[in-house]
């Protein structure tokens, strides 16, 4: 193997990088301060070269330029986290490189690191050194410099590691967050793990060794020595938009507007799908807009103060429960808006998920939120029929714990459930009376049209604002008001409905609800109204009866 590396070889490499990352993620994340201190820098990392392993399992092509494009595909599909979005580029312009090569020798090799150091160094839009860049531009440099003189792939591993062991020690000189901290870099720890696995599969001398870490074992000790003050942005957003057929500007416009709603944006695509990540205090507008391009699947947002919080106290804990005794119920509910998710805090709601309509959670995202709950009984709101199926799967998954899942089908029908729970009732007692709060809630919304079509013998122009009462459209309008009107007046129908609540978002206004409340009282007196704001986006208005 001194002169060529082939496919099968490349795949093996790859799978044993990964795995060994994932060994040493731990240690990865108690390093990690950069750009924000939200210690999963090795997890993100190595979720997403698993991801890019995972695609190569079943190939059994011994092209290495149909394997590298495996390969970075699924890193770029599974990429989590800022740090595993710079590391899915690296994925991307290696494989880029190899188009069309069978093998690749000491010249080729060299030429693909320095292609995939460059390609993540354009996908971020203002690289600072002392990170894992510099860590992978520098072994890139010192391929390409092994290369000129010798043939032995094998020696030429072994000097990109020690390049980027000796420049790894040196990026606390380089960033004055590391020296506070007294660590090195988090990224280009984990890229050297990944190396270093790679490199023993190809039969390679290993020079790197976990002393080089500089991490407390795991312990977090040295997020704990950040001053988190200064961050402005805490919403860590990522999520992937299908781009087939999106216009060939639309990366760059996005990652222009990220920018002016938050930093460390990264917008990158292959053509089918766009991987975002930013770091935001307005994770919906960074929805909506990316909903223009294209829809939306992958979302995840994180409060990076409240994880790293949890993390330096030394456990997961949610910051709504005390740390020293286990809460007897605990609740999660999926929401999108802000108004929404103050509802539900206030209800006692101890972890929201933003998701909903075109945003569904995974049941990993379920998972780990029922895992981070200190609490003996757990339920979960899904408040959207597309997302129920997750939770339970997600249920199932997690043995050991007592999980329970309202089928809530729309937010209103989680705030109902949250309002009837009773702290002096047992469990089973309180379930049977949440559900019997659900099922009295019916739900509408008020949208845009987003396509002509044709409902029950109804044309339905795009841009039309519809009403849509329980899955079906009772309204259709060229106005916001009009259409909230004829929603009303549906929902109305049902003399049952002693209460009707408006939530307003999606472009509505205050006084928009309070002008729709006045015709709710004037129409149908004796209805109780009230008017809340939902900051939800795609429905200019929420509105339940009860």
């Amino acid at each position: 193997m001194s002169e060529n590396v082939g496919g099968q070889l490349l795949k093996k490499m790859i799978i044993a990088g990964a795995n060994r990352l994932e060994e040493y993620k731990q240690a990865v994340d108690a390093l990690n301060v950069f750009p924000i201190p939200d210690g999963d820098t090795g997890t993100n990392m190595s979720m997403t070269a698993i991801a890019a392993a995972r695609e190569l399992l079943p190939i059994e092509s011994d092209r290495i330029d149909e394997v590298a494009k495996l390969a970075a595909g699924g890193a770029l599909k599974g990429a989590r986290g800022n740090s595993g979005v710079i590391l899915s580029q690296m994925f991307r312009g290696f494989s880029k490189s190899l188009e069309g090569r069978e093998s690749a020798d000491c010249d080729d090799l060299a030429d693909a690191f320095l292609k995939a150091s460059e390609t993540a160094y354009k996908a971020v839009m203002k690289p600072k050194e002392g990170t894992m860049l510099t860590v992978a531009r520098v072994m890139a440099e010192a391929a390409g410099d092994f290369a000129l003189d010798s043939g032995d792939v094998l020696k030429m591993f072994g000097a990109m590691q020690q390049a980027g062991r000796e420049v790894l020690e040196k990026t606390p000189d380089m960033l004055p967050v590391l020296k506070q901290a007294n660590v090195v870099d988090a990224g280009g720890m984990g890229l050297l793990y990944i190396f270093e696995g790679a490199c023993e599969a190809a039969g390679g001398v290993t020079v790197l060794t976990n002393a080089a870490t500089g991490a407390d074992g795991g312990s977090y000790a040295a997020l704990g020595r950040i001053d988190i003050g200064d961050i402005k942005n805490i919403y860590c957003t990522e999520f992937i938009i299908a781009a087939d057929g999106a216009p060939e500007d639309s990366e760059g416009a996005l990652l222009e507007y990220l920018e002016t709603i938050g930093d460390s944006s990264l917008v990158v695509g292959d053509g089918e799908i766009i991987k975002v990540h930013v770091h935001t205090n307005n994770p919906g507008d960074a929805l909506e807009a990316a909903l223009r391009i294209g829809s939306l699947s992958s979302i995840k947002i994180e409060n990076m103060l409240i994880q790293h919080t949890s993390l330096v106290n030394g456990a997961p804990v949610s910051p709504e429960i005390p740390a020293d005794g286990l809460k007897e119920t605990g609740f999660i509910a999926v929401s999108a808006g802000d108004g929404f998710k103050e509802l539900f805090f206030h209800l006692d709601v101890d972890r929201v998920i933003e998701g909903g309509q075109t945003m569904n959670p995974s049941a990993e995202d379920f998972i780990s939120a029922v895992n981070r709950l200190n609490a003996e009984n757990v339920v979960i709101m899904p408040n959207n029929k597309n997302v129920i199926l997750a939770a339970k799967q997600a249920a199932a998954l997690c043995p050991g714990r007592n999980v329970y899942v309202l089928e809530t089908r729309s937010v209103p029908q989680g705030l109902a459930a949250m309002i009837s729970y009773m702290p002096d009732m047992n469990i089973a007692r309180n379930i049977e009376a949440m559900n019997e709060a659900v099922s009295a809630v019916k739900t509408g919304y008020v949208a845009c049209a987003v396509r002509d079509s044709v409902f029950k013998n109804r044309d339905i122009k795009e841009g039309d604002v519809i009403g849509i009462l329980e899955d079906e459209i009772v309204a259709v309008a060229t106005e916001v008001e009009e259409a909230a009107r004829g929603l009303v007046d549906a929902m109305a129908e049902d003399d049952a409905a002693e209460l009707i609540s408006i939530y307003y978002g999606g472009g509505a206004d205050e006084d928009g609800a309070e002008a729709l409340r006045d015709y709710i009282d004037e129409t149908y007196p004796g209805r109780e109204t009230e008017v809340r704001r939902g900051g939800q986006p795609l429905y200019f208005y929420t509105i339940s009866a009860e």
